[in-house]
């Protein structure tokens, strides 16, 4: 995950906007604005466990006072936020060994914490995704699933994947949904490659695994989208259209 300048976007009329954070997210319900693994107040340095929130409604003001909601929280388990997933009910936020809830409390301190599970990871930034209000993902031996409890999948390829996974790349790990099939995809690195180049997919209707081989680096669904077609951006860089025809038409 890259650091980027938060502030930059506000100009003169931010008010202790973060200059630094990993993963920055808006709460749908309460509206928000939370960055991840950010600096604090009056540092530039990162701390990558700490969480801080804007005033609700106002993302350019960052500065607690007794007459708003921002904030900040720590998370106890961990060395460093890996990961955030937001659902209807809560915010999920992996470290990397923990799993934590984050949930909209109201005054006096606006977000609860909680752990979840430790001895949980997540393969990389962009190994979850939800659906139904379900979140999936991979992690670094086994598939999981959270439903308010974590559960770990039943996975018949599991041996395959993970054998065959190179593990210098995790990070790469894409998990995309085609909803239309049931189905969630994860594009991963072979042992062999340094890029994308291999899938593998769980219907979660009918329990059932299948996998292959495909480069490809990212993935949007049509039902998220307004678009008649799931796409995913292929390592050369194209975009393509999912479920329209039996070629992968790669260039590469």
């Amino acid at each position: 995950p890259r650091l980027f300048p938060l502030n930059s976007i506000f100009g003169a009329t931010s008010s202790d906007v973060p200059t630094i954070a990993r993963f920055v997210v808006t709460s749908d319900i309460d509206r928000h604005c939370l960055a991840f693994a950010c600096n604090p107040i009056g540092s530039e340095t990162q701390d990558k466990l700490l969480i801080r929130f804007s005033d609700q409604e106002d993302p350019s003001n960052w500065t607690p006072t007794l007459s708003n909601t921002a904030g900040d929280l720590r998370l106890s388990q961990g060395t460093e936020i890996t990961g955030v997933q937001q659902t209807r009910k809560e915010i999920l936020v992996w470290t990397d060994r923990s799993l934590h809830t984050i949930q909209f409390q109201g005054e006096p301190f606006t977000f609860g914490q909680a752990l979840i599970a430790d001895n949980i990871r997540l393969a990389g930034p962009n190994a979850m995704i939800g659906v139904n209000d379900l979140v999936y993902w991979m992690g670094y031996e086994n598939f999981y699933r959270y439903d308010g409890r974590v559960q770990v999948i039943p996975c018949s390829v599991r041996s395959h994947v993970f054998n065959d996974i190179n593990r210098q790349q995790f990070s790469k790990v894409y998990a995309g949904t085609i909803t239309q099939e049931n189905e969630i995809w994860w594009f991963y690195t072979s042992g062999s490659s340094n890029e994308n180049d291999k899938y593998v997919v769980f219907n979660y209707a009918e329990n059932v695994w299948y996998t292959g081989t495909l480069a490809r680096t990212a993935m949007h669904d049509a039902s998220s989208s307004n678009r008649q077609f799931p796409q995913a951006v292929g390592a050369d860089k194209f975009l393509y259209n999912h479920e329209k025809g039996l070629e992968d038409g790669s260039t590469s």
